[in-house]
């Protein structure tokens, strides 16, 4: 193994039988055609279920709509992002020259694809109770500081909830435009509600980061902290 992965190795805890899997999993899509994307997809099944049965467990007398919003905000762009950055998974990823030259391995929605993209191939090499065992190691901090009742909601989330209690109509999200190369595109997303004059805009990665921005400009506007 050489000294990059090594180095990895002993961020992540754990070693790769089979090393072609972690190559792949650091492999963007702006590096060619093989990339991490299919991996991604089952890691994000992986951490939603490990994450999911960990809640379950933790708090017995949850309902479910209080798992799925504890669970949401555990696994989310975000937080992914964050884990990925307390390893510094930035400096081994793979990126195309574009991605090198505009900073994607400091890129929250990559950073967070990455690490999903790792747990799937940590599960191709060796099964379901090793990928656990280090997703569940990644989040102890996190799952042992959370509190049932002090679940931090995501922006959206957040407005759906107030405009409900206030007997509002939801807002309404669209994509004004998508900018960029495919490899490094830039959502811009409009929110509107009714109780503000004018739409909030909001700018990201993903069409799912800039609903969020969205929405978070939409509550300061309303005065909701």
């Amino acid at each position: 193994m050489n000294n990059p992965l090594i180095k990895l190795s002993q961020r992540i805890g754990y070693v790769f039988q089979d090393e072609s899997l972690i190559q792949l999993a650091l492999t963007h899509r702006s590096k060619g055609n093989t990339n991490n994307e299919r991996l991604e997809f089952l890691g994000d099944s992986i951490v939603n279920f490990t994450i999911a049965e960990a809640l379950y467990r933790k708090f017995p007398q949850a309902k479910e709509g209080k798992l799925s919003r504890l669970r949401a905000d555990m696994v989310r762009g975000t937080t992914l992002a964050e884990i990925a950055r307390d390893f510094d998974l930035g400096e081994f990823l793979l990126l195309g020259s574009g991605e090198l030259k505009s900073g994607g391995y400091n890129r929250e929605s990559i950073l967070a694809d990455v690490v999903e993209a790792i747990i799937g191939a940590i599960y191709l090499d060796t099964g379901m109770d090793s990928v656990q065992e280090r997703i569940l190691s990644w989040y102890k901090s996190r799952l042992d500081n959370l509190s049932e009742d002090a679940v931090v909601k995501d922006a959206k989330t957040r407005l759906q909830e107030h405009l409900q209690k206030s007997q509002n109509r939801l807002p309404k999200y669209d994509v004004v435009e998508i900018s960029g190369q495919a490899h490094d595109q830039k959502f811009k997303v409009s929110c509107r509600v009714e109780k503000l004059p004018e739409v909030t805009m909001g700018i990201g990665s993903s069409r799912r980061f800039a609903e969020q921005s969205a929405a978070e400009k939409a509550l300061k506007a309303l005065g909701v902290e």
